[in-house]
């Protein structure tokens, strides 16, 4: 359980910091919209995103033996 805390915090964490690089460079660029999206709700799942990773890996943590 351990191990799936860990890839799934590892592959929320890559796909959230890819999401608000996007959204930030779009905004930068002038652009309001990624494709059919606001660039504001493609930023929000970015920062949901992370925010996944890191309640992952504070399972993982958290289900370390020992503690």
């Amino acid at each position: 359980m351990i191990k799936l805390f860990l890839w799934v915090g590892r592959a929320a964490g890559l796909v959230g910091v890819t999401l608000v690089v996007l959204a930030v460079l779009a905004r930068m660029i002038g652009q309001w919209h990624v494709g059919s999206m606001s660039v504001g709700t493609v930023l929000q799942g970015g920062v949901a995103a992370m925010v996944l990773a890191a309640l992952a890996y504070t399972a993982a943590l958290a289900e370390r033996p020992g503690n």
